[in-house]
């Protein structure tokens, strides 16, 4: 049985952790169901500050809510609508400090201040987003960015 493992390193040494972890956790496994509830899971239990983790996958139309740690979200974000939607648009990752001051934002949970939103690309191929809210302003800093788009590329490669 597999078990998040403590790490009181620095950030940058646990942020390494946490990528091992996961690529233990996805290793042989084909279901992409599977991969994404334990990449979610991984992501809630190594992240402090943060009270939602999860995957909108995109259907070809829309992103559609996947696998998640948190309370029940939106199902359902247009491209180009809130933050997942413009980061899935925009193929680029956005970092928000205050989510009530992005235009547009769509509140799921009314605790969350600030989110960051990871795009699941495969080729030029968009698969979803990786998508994680704190309800601490400005939670989010470049080390983080830069570690989960590491998370969410290595996520991108098991899921197509």
């Amino acid at each position: 049985m597999f078990q998040a493992m403590p790490y009181d390193g620095t950030r940058s040494e646990r942020y390494e952790s946490v990528l091992s972890q996961l690529g233990a956790l996805m290793e042989g496994e084909p279901n992409a169901i599977a991969n994404l509830a334990n990449a979610s899971a991984l992501l809630k239990t190594s992240l402090p500050d943060t009270n939602w983790a999860g995957f909108y996958l995109f259907d070809g139309k829309e992103l559609v809510l996947g696998p998640f740690q948190g309370l029940p979200a939106c199902i359902r974000i247009p491209l180009g609508k809130g933050v997942c939607g413009t980061a899935a648009s925009e193929r680029r990752t956005l970092v928000v400090g205050d989510v009530h001051a992005f235009p547009g934002h769509i509140a799921c949970d009314e605790a969350s201040n600030s989110e960051i939103v990871v795009p699941l690309i495969q080729g030029d191929r968009l698969l979803g987003v990786l998508d994680i809210d704190s309800p601490i302003k400005h939670r989010f800093d470049d080390e983080e960015r830069r570690f989960l788009e590491r998370f969410a590329g290595m996520v991108a490669e098991v899921i197509c």
